[in-house]
């Protein structure tokens, strides 16, 4: 079978698209036909070496943690899905490999395809809805009339964040360039702040919740705009940050203490509670987030589609920080 693999890290041209022989299933696994695929900024991270430390790859490695496709195969322990079903899945980063004709995944992982959606556009949805759901839902706990505001909306977890805090009865305050508002707007924003022209922490105050996308140094600006007794949830470790400052593991434990640092500033600097969300493995959790899809309370962004053997041009091109949504990779017609 034909798949993207990682062969050193660094820039995209490390990666190309090999011939090598095709997974099986383990007890647990279904083996997936792959029908597409997307690329997100961890897959950039994880390939430029900044998650050496906690994501410990054997290289050559296949890339990819999204995928919709079709089981061929399900293991001796496997129950609930059978060879023909449709099913879409953001595997744990342990397993990558959704860049190929064929993947081999944990059935707990994986759940069924929306039916009103394409494969090509539920490959875009899996590692970025567990995401927002993971922050908005289990983390801040976002409850009706509160106002969230979201950073970033016009990116792959803002752009679903952004209609499951609408759906969660929310108030909705995003960032993003002049070019994308009217994008925002349609997926729920009640208010757009360009990012260019304004600093949000100079025209907001009193938030419920803050998701804060960009980490670094914004996480001092986005606690400033919480009340007391908020809640803000980062997305981001700055771990690649560290690594390549103190190497992948002294980048663990720098990022680490920041975190904690920066958690106990929180409560008693501003009042606030700071939580890590990380996008979970799971199954059950992916199957509500197609009912939400199946509802219409969520809808993908797609910005671009490449072919697999574009995998090298998909990655600059989301590097560009332009993308809108997400990137998806064709495995095959969709």
């Amino acid at each position: 079978m034909r798949a993207a693999r990682l062969h050193a890290y660094g820039s995209p041209d490390v990666l190309s698209v090999d011939e090598v022989p095709r997974p099986t299933a383990g007890p647990k696994d279904v083996l997936v036909e792959v029908r597409a695929a997307s690329v997100n900024p961890v897959d950039t991270k994880i390939r430029k070496g900044g998650q050496r430390a906690v994501i410990r790859l054997d290289l050559p490695a296949i890339t990819g943690l999204d995928v919709s496709g079709v089981v061929v195969e399900v293991g001796a322990e496997v129950t609930g899905y059978a060879p023909g079903d449709a099913v879409f899945c953001s595997p744990t980063h342990r397993r990558p490999g959704t860049c190929a004709e064929y993947v081999a995944i944990d059935h707990r992982a994986v759940a069924p395809k929306p039916a009103s959606l394409s494969h090509r556009e539920a490959a875009s949805l899996p590692l970025v809805a567990l995401t927002a759901y993971e922050a908005l839902v289990r983390h801040a706990k976002l409850a009706k009339g509160e106002t969230v505001f979201i950073q970033a909306g016009s990116g792959g977890v803002g752009t679903i964040a952004i209609q499951l805090a609408k759906h969660l009865g929310a108030t909705v305050v995003t960032t993003c360039s002049a070019r994308n508002t009217e994008l925002v707007e349609s997926l729920g924003a009640d208010r757009v702040i360009d990012y260019r022209s304004e600093r949000y922490d100079a025209v907001l105050s009193d938030v419920d919740v803050v998701l804060d996308a960009l980490g670094g140094d914004d996480k001092a600006r986005a606690l400033a705009v919480l009340r007391r007794g908020g809640r803000l949830v980062s997305l981001n470790t700055d771990l690649p940050q560290c690594s390549a400052k103190y190497g992948p593991y002294g980048g663990v434990v720098v990022a680490l203490g920041r975190m904690a640092a920066i958690k106990l500033r929180a409560r008693l600097g501003y009042g606030v509670r700071l939580s890590h969300a990380l996008r979970p493995v799971d199954g059950e959790m992916l199957a509500e987030i197609g009912r939400l899809v199946e509802a219409g309370a969520i809808r993908p962004v797609i910005d671009r589609v490449f072919a697999l053997d574009q995998i090298a041009e998909a990655h600059r091109y989301l590097e560009t920080g332009r993308a809108r949504g997400k990137v998806v990779i064709a495995i095959s017609e969709d």
